[in-house]
């Protein structure tokens, strides 16, 4: 390479600037250790700092050694402030808009694409029924590779679904559950395999967790998913700390993924740095594998070639990205993906819920007078200050919480226009609002409850355990 800008720098990610930043860098060094003639020294050097330069002007951050910029989502929603960007990587949501995450410059950052009307008519005419409403809705609204999915189901070629859960508390909140509804949905509709992994490993490398600890929390939302509704006869759930020491399949896989992931990838998608533990730096290869079908042997019979869908929330996108350009290296088909919006807490849509704080979220176990405080108490309001104001001016729906809430859990459009439109003309006040949605949780999370209650221990061991499923490949 000439020691000078030959190429364009803008064209470069972020990683790449590093890795290019770090070349020149130990070029510099090696000149110098080798007492190389001063011009030489000297161009290689402002090389460097050119280099150094478009680095930060992409990055917005000072190149720093053995630091790869973290593969994190900055969308700046049109000011120049830090403030008002949003920030997103798998373990952190965050931004300054109280409509909540710019969902449109996320796919563009991603380069994922939208879930159109076009592709939900196409969902629509391929199972022969009314679309579920987190598509109507657009609470799933980006996708990678789901036209091939639906090539390969009109085709009369099977795929499975894959998705997950990651066990840190004992008690799951409802924004948990909107992954499984809409993946048992899909799995009715389309009838096929489910695998679900619960990533107690991974909670164990991440928090403060004994592998008894994780393993007891795989357990318990392993109940909660079981009282979903999923088919035993179709559905396999696992934890990593018991199925890998289990299945060569899955081992296999694992190795192959970490194999042709190199540590710079990995620092620059996730974030590692090296006071990291070697765990958490090979975990995403765990979360991989099992996109691949040849994991699960007892259940394909072996087969590789069978496609994979993924319906998950838009921030585990990194992982399955890292998936998609190692598939065709290691042989495997690339993974689809559904990606959904995150749920936000009562607090507002700036951040999603968190399990650690009790009054971000409604729980799994909240009894019906602790949603309705909750509800009353913490969740953020779009109306105004007075009644008066409020009505005269009406309220915002694009910021009221409890209207969002609505949109994930009320299954009647007319009726959710309804509340829209008193709502923003100021005919519906906030309280009147919260009580519709206190209404619709209660029974909800209620029914649930009940469900959950009939799960046995005996009845988590058997969709626990590898089998054969009611499908043939």
């Amino acid at each position: 390479m000439a020691d000078s800008p030959s190429c364009d720098l803008k064209s470069l990610s972020p990683l790449q600037l590093f890795e290019r930043v770090t070349e020149q860098g130990e070029k510099v060094r090696a000149l110098k250790a080798g007492k190389a003639p001063k011009d030489e020294i000297d161009a290689a050097v402002r090389m460097l700092l050119s280099l150094k330069l478009s680095y930060k002007t992409t990055t917005g951050q000072d190149y720093q050694a053995g630091l790869p910029p973290r593969d994190l989502v900055l969308i700046n929603n049109g000011t120049t402030k830090e403030e008002d960007e949003d920030f997103v990587d798998p373990w952190t949501v965050q931004t300054s808009n109280a409509k909540g995450v710019d969902y449109d410059k996320l796919i563009v950052r991603f380069g994922s694409s939208k879930i159109d009307t076009d592709l939900i008519n196409r969902i629509e005419r391929a199972i022969g029924q009314k679309p579920h409403r987190f598509l109507r809705r657009g609470i799933f609204f980006s996708h990678r590779d789901m036209d091939q999915i639906l090539n390969a189901y009109e085709n009369k070629k099977s795929f499975y679904l894959y998705t997950g859960r990651g066990p840190s508390s004992q008690a799951m909140h409802v924004g948990h559950l909107i992954p499984f509804i809409f993946t048992k949905w899909l799995q009715e509709v389309f009838d096929v395999p489910l695998v679900v992994q619960l990533t107690d490993d991974e909670k164990y490398l991440w928090k403060d967790l004994t592998t008894e600890k994780a393993y007891e929390y795989a357990r318990e939302n392993a109940k909660d998913i079981i009282a979903c509704g999923f088919d035993i006869n179709k559905t396999f759930i696992f934890s990593d700390l018991d199925y890998l020491g289990t299945s060569t399949g899955f081992y296999k896989n694992i190795v192959k993924v970490q194999k042709h992931v190199t540590f710079n990838q990995v620092k620059g998608i996730f974030g590692f740095t090296d006071s990291d533990c070697i765990g958490k730096i090979s975990f995403p290869a765990i979360q991989a594998a099992p996109s691949f079908s040849s994991s699960f042997p007892q259940i394909f019979n072996g087969k590789e070639n069978i496609q994979c869908l993924i319906p998950c929330a838009i921030d585990q996108d990194p992982y399955f990205r890292m998936t998609r350009d190692v598939a065709p290296r290691i042989g495997q088909p690339k993974p689809a993906l559904l990606h959904s919006v995150f749920f936000p807490a009562l607090q507002g849509a700036q951040t999603k819920m968190s399990a650690s704080d009790p009054n971000s979220s409604i729980f799994l176990t909240d009894t019906p007078k602790q949603i309705k405080t909750k509800i009353n108490k913490h969740a953020f309001s779009g109306g105004r200050d007075t009644i008066e104001e409020h009505r005269k001016y009406g309220g915002n729906c694009d910021v009221d919480v409890s209207f969002m809430y609505l949109t994930f859990f009320l299954e009647d459009d007319d009726r959710l226009e309804q509340l829209k439109q008193a709502y923003t003309s100021g005919e519906l006040l906030t309280g009147e609002l919260k009580k519709v949605l206190i209404e619709t949780l209660q029974p909800l999370i209620a029914a649930h409850q009940e469900r959950r209650k009939q799960v046995t221990d005996e009845m988590v061991k058997q969709f626990m355990t590898p089998r054969k499923l009611a499908f043939e490949f």
